[in-house]
């Protein structure tokens, strides 16, 4: 994931603030319908019916739409939030499971005091099902900069990878490098450290070069995609004459002499006559 941020304890008690009254309006609905429905069964078989009834609405529920909707719950959407793996990536089932039975502890039990609290001590904001479960709550809306511009790679790195083949590196790989340089600032340290990481791997397994030793992935990046950028300029800035084909010869213009009438003579260009007076007779001998 990319151009995102960790989500701050306001925003995500709004989130759940949401989750929690849409979650507890379900319950109630459902819970009044099956007071209809299981009027005559006995005491045991409410309660079971009841404790079914909390499973399924209160935590299976959330658990479900986090799985599906890869992080987003109604208030987390609301609030342009999602949750994450650490590396950025959707979360799984799994991930929602643990979540979730911890949310019944975190929230649920003591109303959301231990996640509050967790929250405040984690430096990323993380609660301790966000711990357990590998995932982070973050950002999804944020302000866009007024020019996603690709950073320069430093001084030290211009020109190293001039020998470098990147005919194999596909476009979707090069796009998701740039949108990782242009909003490297806006991620989370840990989160695109990660990531830059990752892209860096993807890149090396495609063009078969490892980076420099001691390079950071960050820089590695930044210069490759200087490099490709190098190498688009110069094709399309090369010279014109290159690749255009001659121009055709021009022949020149045919001038066809003036015909001059039997027994005329030519007019020079002053209005005189020149050359020999031409008659249609021949001399006497």
């Amino acid at each position: 994931m990319l151009g995102l941020q960790p989500a701050r304890l306001p925003s995500r008690a709004l989130a759940v603030l949401i989750d929690l009254v849409v979650v507890w309006a379900v319950y109630l609905l459902v819970m009044i319908g099956l007071a209809l429905a299981t009027a005559s069964l006995d005491e045991a078989a409410a309660t079971a019916v009841s404790i079914a009834s909390f499973l399924l609405v209160l935590v299976g529920a959330p658990i479900a739409v986090e799985t599906l909707s890869h992080g987003r719950s109604l208030g987390k959407l609301a609030c342009g939030l999602r949750v994450v793996r650490d590396d950025g990536g959707p979360i799984r089932f799994r991930h929602a499971l643990v979540r979730g039975a911890m949310g019944v502890v975190e929230i649920l039990m003591t109303f959301g005091v231990v996640a509050c609290i967790a929250s405040l001590v984690s430096e990323r904001g993380r609660r301790l099902g966000d711990v357990f479960a590998g995932t982070l709550v973050v950002r999804e809306r944020i302000p866009a900069a007024r020019a996603l511009v690709v950073p320069p790679p430093p001084p030290w790195l211009v020109g190293r990878f001039a020998g470098l083949d990147l005919s194999a590196v596909p476009e979707p790989l090069w796009l998701e490098i740039r949108q990782y340089l242009t909003r490297a600032r806006e991620l989370d340290p840990f989160v695109g450290r990660r990531l830059a990481e990752r892209l860096a791997d993807e890149l090396v397994a495609r063009t078969g070069t490892p980076p420099p030793p001691g390079v950071p992935a960050d820089a590695f990046l930044a210069g490759v995609v200087a490099e490709r950028q190098a190498r688009d300029s110069r094709r399309a800035f090369a010279p014109a004459a290159e690749g255009l084909p001659a121009a055709p010869a021009v022949a020149a213009p045919v001038v066809m002499p003036p015909v001059v009438p039997h027994g005329v003579p030519p007019v020079g260009p002053a209005g005189g006559e020149s050359g020999p007076r031409v008659t249609g007779f021949a001399p006497p001998a």
